[in-house]
């Protein structure tokens, strides 16, 4: 069969955003695990343009609440085509009732034990409508299809070594999503890490760690930083701040060419981390965990949430300087978003605070779904577009690459001088997030034909 592997993407930015960074890697894993007498693509919404007229008999979107309006639409253009329609990811999983509305079969949790499962009951006529991914074990898993990424990603080398996180952040699906803490062989790692089949030098380079917790598993990790060093790669992940307490490891980090790692710090505020259940954070750390790892010349780069119950204006807009203050190269900030399958929705939904009248493209990390506590709706959007202008403003952008050019190694002091360029730039052009409320293009709901009552979130 011919399959088509699309990745949804409703935009996010008001010209545009990220649009050939780096691919998430869904559709190359999927298409990597698809059997081999199939033929596939992997198309990128965000970059690819939707040929709906393909001669792909099965159709397979992936993607997450924020851009489930977009999936629908394909969804039902490809069904009014004779398509045979499927889907997968953190959406369908929790919201399997309304997916099944537009889509023929979805896939629930991991997708590696079923879809192959799923391809071979289409082809036989007799397709269910749910299959149940379960954890999968990690092992044997093939080299994601970068052959099948357009040239324009910047960053094709995404790979991923393990699964899971320890830590129940009350915002984040993974502990039900992808539950457990999984390791990859260290072997399929330096395999997948080595390939080199690209066009470019700098996507030869860069390995992008596709973990939500990396350095978790200490031996693990510290086995696997030892064996990429004969590589010299350059490499980034998403780590928690804990590695700033082993020294070791982060010598080991420097020497394996680490440029950038991510850390979910969320919030300056005791009683907002508190509303995250991000306890091993500790406030009075931060700049000195930032400041062990910036030693080593690694860029921080650092997500901050804005809308737990206890954050207000002030506190929203203090942010900028104060991580400013303790050094973060380059600043994630988003508003939180009360997804399915997390603590938070069911503690907001339980106290009547969600915003059904609100679809999901207010799920996307930038616009409001919820009644805060302490702002209204439209206070806390205006904090948070406030944080990101004064954040990205060419001042403070300047003063974090000024910086980087004394403390950071080669590669990730490019990190930082990108980065803080392009949004820099995005801030100059005032191309700011898009307010989901003032777009009634991207706001209506498509329908499948045979429903007509309202979906909400």
């Amino acid at each position: 069969m011919k399959i088509d592997i699309i990745i949804a993407y409703v935009q996010r930015y008001e010209f545009g955003h990220e649009r050939d960074f780096v691919p998430p890697i869904t559709g190359i894993h999927l298409a990597a695990i698809t059997p081999p007498e199939h033929e596939v693509r992997v198309i990128h919404q965000q970059i690819d343009k939707i040929d709906f007229n393909s001669d792909a008999e099965v159709i397979a979107i992936s993607f997450f609440s924020g851009f489930a309006m977009a999936a629908y639409r394909l969804a039902v253009e490809f069904k009014d085509r004779g398509k045979t329609v499927v889907a997968g990811g953190p959406h369908v999983t929790y919201c399997q009732e309304e997916a099944l509305t537009y889509f023929d079969a979805i896939v629930t949790g991991e997708a590696e034990n079923v879809w192959p499962t799923l391809l071979q009951d289409i082809q036989l006529g007799r397709l269910q409508t749910i299959y149940s991914g379960t954890p999968c074990d990690m092992t044997g898993l093939p080299t994601p299809r970068y052959d099948l990424l357009p040239d324009r990603f910047f960053i094709k080398k995404v790979i991923q070594a393990t699964r899971g996180c320890p830590f129940s952040c009350s915002f984040c699906t993974v502990p039900s999503l992808n539950p457990g803490f999984r390791l990859r062989p260290v072997e399929d790692v330096l395999r997948d890490a080595s390939y080199d089949h690209f066009r470019h030098w700098w996507q030869r380079k860069i390995v992008w760690f596709w973990d939500d917790n990396l350095t978790i598993r200490r031996p693990y990790i510290k086995q696997l930083l030892t064996q990429m060093i004969p590589l010299k790669k350059w490499w980034l992940t998403q780590a928690s701040m804990d590695i700033a307490k082993d020294a070791e490891l982060l010598d080991l980090m420097k020497a394996s060419g680490c440029i950038g790692v991510f850390l979910g710090i969320e919030s300056f505020g005791a009683d907002s981390l508190a509303d995250a259940n991000k306890r091993q954070n500790k406030i009075t750390h931060y700049k000195e965990a930032v400041n062990a790892i910036r030693k080593r010349g690694i860029a921080v780069m650092a997500g901050f949430i804005a809308g737990f119950d206890h954050d207000d204006e002030q506190s929203i807009l203090q942010m900028a300087d104060q991580l400013m203050e303790i050094g973060i190269d380059v600043p994630f900030l988003s508003i939180m978003t009360p997804f399915r399958g997390t603590p938070i929705y069911t503690k907001l939904e339980l106290e009547g605070r969600m915003l059904p009248e609100r679809n999901w493209n207010f799920y996307n990390g930038y616009n409001v779904a919820f009644k805060p506590k302490k702002l209204s709706e439209t206070q806390l959007l205006q904090a948070h577009r406030a944080l990101w202008k004064k954040s990205f403003s060419p001042l403070y952008s300047f003063k974090r690459i000024l910086r980087g050019i004394f403390t950071l190694r080669l590669g990730a002091f490019l990190l930082s001088f990108f980065m803080n360029s392009f949004y820099s730039y995005k801030r100059v052009r005032k191309n700011y997030p898009i307010d989901m409320s003032k777009r009634i293009d991207v706001n209506q709901m498509v329908r499948p034909r045979e429903v007509q009552t309202p979906l909400s979130a």
